[in-house]
C-alpha cells in the first residue's frame, strides 16, 4: 500500500510531525520531490530535527527511507545533515538510498539562483537562493547531472564542463560575474563520490518490488499545493510538483499503486516569501499567529507571513490532490482568539468566486468573504481525546469539513509526536 503525504497551503503545514507520526506504521518513508529547501520539523523528546533532504521518517530505527528521483540532491547538505543525525546517534547506514536519476545541485546552481532573483527586480521570487530552480531548469534544459553521471569521474567531468560553458557565458556577458572552472567543482565534489556511492540504487525498481512483496510504503511531499509549478500561486512557486501526482513521476510508481492520498493543513494559513496572499493579517492579530505558532522558516528563518484559514484554498487542493482525508495541524495556536475567520469566498469586479482563481489579478486584488466564529480560551495542548475539546473548536473544524466536503481525521494540539488527536 502506498499512502502520499502533501501540503494543502504553501507549505510549512506540519508534514514533518505527521509523516513522523504516520511512519510508525510504514516499511519505507520515500521523498519524491523538493530540494535542500524544504524545511520539515520533527520533536522527539524535547528535541527539535529539521530535515531538508533526508525523510522525515529516518527517527524511527528500523525503517528504510528513500530520496527518489523527483528530488533535486545538494551533497553538501545532504551530508551535513546526516553527519548531523550521527552526532545525535541516528545512523543512516543501509537505511537511505538515493535514486540514481536523482539531479544534482552543485555550487554554480545555488550562485546563479541568488544572482538571478537579484537581477530580478521587483519581479524577486524571494527564493531560498539553495540552486532549487536552477538545479530544476538544467533537467529541462537536458544539462543537467544525475546522481549516476556524478560517480562516473569521466562522465562527471565531461557533464560539468558542458553546463559550465553556458553558465561561465552568463557570468561573465550579462551577470560581470567571477567565472567558475569545472576541475575545481570536480575536486571540491570529490570527498562526497564515494560518501554517496554507497546509498544509491535504482529506486523505481526497489520500490515497486517491495510494493509486489506488501510492503507499506510513505510517500512524503515538500512544499505545498499552492507551490506546485503547475497548480501554484504562479510565479511564486517551487520548480517541482507538490501535489500528489508528483509521487508518480517522482518515484517511478504507477497511480493505480497509490491507495490513500493524506492533505495536511494548518489551522490558520502562512507564507513564506513573496507573492499574493488574501487572508493576509498585517495586524495585531497576524503578531498573535506569528508569535504563539512560532512561524520561522525552518529552513531560512524568515518570519513567515500569516493569516486566517483559507477554504477556497484548501477546498481547491482536495480536488487536485483527490484527498481521502484531512490532517489539521496547529490547533492550540488559536486557542485565546475570540472570533476567529474562516475564507470562504473571494470577490473581485463584481463577481463571487467560491473556487481558486489562476487570474493573478483577481487573486491578487480581491476582498475576502468570510465566516465568523467564536474562538475558546481552554489550553487544549494536553487533550488527546476529540470530545474532550472545546465546544467552539470542534465547531470550528466540523465546520472546515463540511465546507471542504473532506473529513479530518487527525488533529495537531502541539509540536511533539504524541500531540495529536485520532478521530
Amino acid at each position: 500500500m502506498v499512502t502520499v503525504v502533501v501540503g494543502t497551503q504553501w507549505g510549512d503545514e506540519g508534514k514533518g510531525k505527521i509523516i513522523d507520526y504516520l511512519a510508525g506504521g510504514m516499511d519505507i518513508i520515500a521523498r519524491y520531490q523538493g530540494g535542500g529547501n524544504a524545511g520539515h520539523t520533527v520533536v522527539l523528546e524535547d528535541k527539535k530535527y529539521i530535515f531538508h533532504l533526508v525523510p522525515s521518517g529516518i527517527l524511527y530505527p528500523d525503517k528504510i527511507c528513500v530520496i527518489g528521483n523527483g528530488v533535486v540532491v545538494d551533497p553538501v547538505s545532504l551530508f551535513e545533515e546526516i553527519d548531523g543525525l550521527e552526532k545525535n546517534g541516528i545512523s543512516v547506514e543501509d537505511r537511505l538510498f538515493i535514486a540514481e536519476n536523482a539531479h544534482m545541485t552543485l555550487p554554480y546552481h545555488k550562485i546563479l539562483d541568488q544572482i538571478e532573483d537579484r537581477f530580478r527586480g521587483k519581479g524577486a521570487l524571494g527564493t531560498t537562493g539553495r540552486g532549487i530552480g536552477t538545479t530544476y531548469a538544467d533537467k529541462f534544459n537536458r544539462i543537467g547531472i544525475r546522481v549516476v553521471d556524478f560517480l562516473e569521474e569521466d562522465v562527471f567531468m565531461e557533464k560539468l564542463k558542458i553546463a559550465l560553458e553556458l553558465k561561465n557565458y552568463l557570468f561573465r556577458e550579462y551577470y560581470k560575474e567571477e567565472m567558475l572552472s569545472p576541475e575545481r567543482i570536480y575536486e571540491e565534489t570529490k570527498i562526497y563520490r564515494g560518501r554517496i556511492k554507497k546509498m544509491v540504487r535504482d529506486v523505481h525498481r526497489y520500490l515497486n518490488e517491495e510494493i509486489e512483496d506488501g510492503k507499506d510504503i510513505l510517500a512524503e511531499g515538500a512544499q505545498g499545493t499552492f507551490l506546485d509549478i503547475d497548480f501554484g500561486t504562479y510565479p511564486y512557486v517551487t520548480a517541482s510538483n507538490c501535489i500528489a501526482g508528483g509521487a508518480c513521476t517522482g518515484l517511478g510508481i504507477s497511480p493505480k499503486k497509490i491507495s490513500r492520498i493524506i492533505g495536511v493543513a494548518k489551522s490558520y494559513t502562512t507564507r513564506v516569501g513573496m507573492g499574493p496572499f488574501p487572508t493576509e493579517l498585517n495586524n495585531s492579530e497576524g503578531d498573535f499567529l506569528r508569535k504563539a505558532g512560532g512561524e520561522y522558516g525552518a529552513t531560512t528563518g524568515r518570519p513567515r507571513r500569516c493569516g486566517w484559514f483559507d477554504a477556497v484554498l484548501t477546498r481547491f487542493a482536495a480536488s487536485v490532490n483527490g484527498l481521502d482525508e484531512l490532517v489539521m495541524t496547529k490547533l492550540d495556536v488559536l486557542t485565546g482568539i475570540e472570533k476567529i475567520k474562516i475564507a470562504v469566498a473571494y470577490e473581485f469586479d463584481g463577481r463571487r468566486y467560491k473556487e481558486y482563481p489562476f487570474n493573478t489579478k483577481v487573486f491578487l486584488h480581491c476582498d475576502i468573504v468570510y465566516e465568523e466564529m467564536d474562538g475558546w480560551s481552554e489550553d487544549i495542548s494536553a487533550i488527546r481525546s476529540y470530545s474532550k475539546l472545546p465546544v467552539n473548536a470542534r465547531r470550528y473544524i466540523e465546520r472546515i469539513e463540511e465546507i471542504l466536503n473532506v473529513s479530518i481525521r487527525m488533529v495537531s494540539v502541539g509540536s511533539s509526536r504524541e500531540q495529536i488527536i485520532v478521530r
